[in-house]
């Protein structure tokens, strides 16, 4: 973490407040490290700086939560990680948010929270550390890298698309919904009535041929495969597919230069598989 912060500070990110997330564990090894990075804000200032040290222990309604050891704990770990960002964007803060390090379940949790609700101008940092300097800062033992050379660590931002910018509404259906137990459900049933709806639209569009190659295309065929198994030639089939796939554009509200073929129909209408 201070190898992070001493980067970012150096390239002149002003930083006014670092949140420390970690399980309420009492265990040594994790509380000696807590010890080491608290021991670097001296009254609430790091390096001169005033930037305040917040620590978030992820908990659950059953008490303290040590580890991630089956889905109620995964789910309760995506809450806290999911409502700690949005406290944090509702108070308007910008995020530059280091997923390496720690439980690599946490990582993909923080990871799909941001994806929900970052905006443009937050970041999201995989820290790379050579093997030579990890094992010189291990328990702690080095807080700092040296100034004066190239250590050979890097902050690499990650390529990430914060959707929730695009389509706000999936930042409201993460909100916790009083006896729903996984956050992710209510998105998810309001995604899929509306791939549904969409599917259902081009259906009602299609000849009963086009529909034919359609199932066929949904059941994972190939085009030649479709015109085998359909015994019509592949010129035909491809002709069927133009059409469908004409109909999707205007079902999804995909541009023209959108580039599609038969594989979106085995991804979007894999239930319809004869």
């Amino acid at each position: 973490m201070t190898f992070a912060m001493d980067e970012l500070l150096s390239r002149g990110i002003a930083i006014t407040q670092l949140t420390l997330i970690h399980f309420a564990s009492n265990e040594p090894r994790l509380q000696r490290a807590i010890q080491k990075v608290t021991a670097e804000f001296d009254g609430q200032r790091y390096k001169n700086r005033p930037i305040r040290l917040t620590r978030v222990p992820i908990d659950s309604q059953a008490g303290s939560l040590d580890d991630i050891h089956d889905e109620a704990d995964a789910h309760a770990a995506w809450e806290a990680i999911n409502q700690l960002i949005i406290d944090l964007k509702e108070a308007h803060h910008t995020l530059h948010v280091c997923i390496t390090g720690g439980r690599r379940m946490l990582c993909l949790m923080t990871m799909s929270a941001a994806m929900l609700h970052f905006g443009h101008q937050d970041v999201l940092w995989h820290m790379y550390t050579p093997d030579e300097w990890i094992e010189r800062s291990r328990e702690g033992a080095l807080m700092h890298l040296p100034a004066a050379e190239d250590t050979g660590f890097r902050l690499i931002q990650v390529p990430m698309m914060p959707w929730g910018s695009y389509f706000p509404v999936l930042r409201q259906l993460t909100r916790p919904v009083t006896g729903e137990q996984d956050m992710l459900a209510g998105p998810r049933r309001v995604l899929d009535y509306g791939e549904e709806a969409r599917r259902t639209a081009v259906w009602q569009q299609l000849t009963r041929r086009q529909k034919e190659v359609l199932e066929a295309f949904a059941a994972g065929l190939t085009p030649h495969e479709v015109a085998v198994k359909l015994f019509i030639s592949v010129k035909t089939v491809d002709s069927h597919k133009t059409a469908i796939l004409a109909e999707c554009r205007n079902a999804w509200a995909l541009p023209e230069e959108a580039w599609l073929d038969y594989r979106f129909l085995a991804d979007k209408f894999e239930v319809f598989a004869a």
